[in-house]
């Protein structure tokens, strides 16, 4: 159990990001879950949840959810950037507006919320982590899933861990990631074949659990977990 402990969860409102939050909530801690929608989603009302509802590719909802953290539980312990889109197609179809899409909710909604979190964890001096949730397509691509600009973003989280993981070493902030391969989740609705050696799909909690066991390992940093169903090691 974690007393006093407390951790924010980006897209926490279906799929990967309910299964988190209710993951953490088990296990003792305080969680602030945001989404667009999140007080339409279905959680219990409990003293140790709150709801923050914003676009997390916006500033304002970055600093609404960190002072909702601080108000609400007195510290930031824990981040878990799960908020992101993905859908498919071939390279010389994808838009300006796509583009603008994904680095919006993809990359500036990592960058507003985890600084914001990074800056309350130094001034606390007790260490806390950043899991993000990456993809196992950005290291690995599938034929016949041209997924190649959602990736330029999702290779790009896997990149920051690795640079942060660094940069925080001394500060006992630990950056980690999560890769999922296809999750049985509202995201891949259109995706229903398994694309993995195993030949299965992922369910969320399979996510939320590594997602916990990286928040927890005190010496795991700079780790990137391939939870994919043996999808990132190669031809199958």
């Amino acid at each position: 159990m974690a007393p006093n402990k407390t951790v924010i969860v980006t897209g926490a409102s279906q799929g990967i990001g309910a299964a988190v939050v209710q993951a953490f909530l088990d296990r003792g801690y305080n969680v602030v879950g945001t989404s667009r929608n999140m007080t339409g989603a279905s959680f219990a009302p409990s003293p140790h949840l709150a709801l923050v509802d914003g676009d997390i590719g916006q500033a304002e909802t970055a600093e609404k959810v960190t002072q909702t953290a601080i108000s609400r539980f007195s510290s930031i312990d824990h981040l878990v950037n799960n908020a992101g889109i993905f859908f498919a197609k071939p390279f010389t179809e994808y838009t300006a507006d796509d583009l603008r899409r994904f680095v919006t909710t993809n990359l500036e909604g990592f960058i507003f919320i985890t600084q914001r979190a990074v800056r309350q964890m130094l001034l606390q001096g007790s260490g806390g982590s950043v899991t993000s949730v990456t993809a196992s397509l950005a290291d690995n691509p599938i034929a016949g899933i041209p997924a190649s600009i959602p990736m330029l973003t999702k290779g790009g989280l896997d990149a920051i861990t690795l640079s942060l993981a660094s940069e925080y070493a001394k500060d006992k902030i630990r950056f980690n990631a999560v890769a999922p391969g296809v999750v049985d989740t509202p995201l891949h609705k259109n995706n229903p074949t398994p694309r993995s050696a195993m030949g299965t799909i992922s369910e969320p909690k399979d996510i939320a659990d590594a997602i916990i066991y990286l928040a927890e390992a005190a010496h795991v940093t700079g780790e990137v977990l391939h939870v994919d169903d043996g999808a990132h090691v190669g031809r199958w």
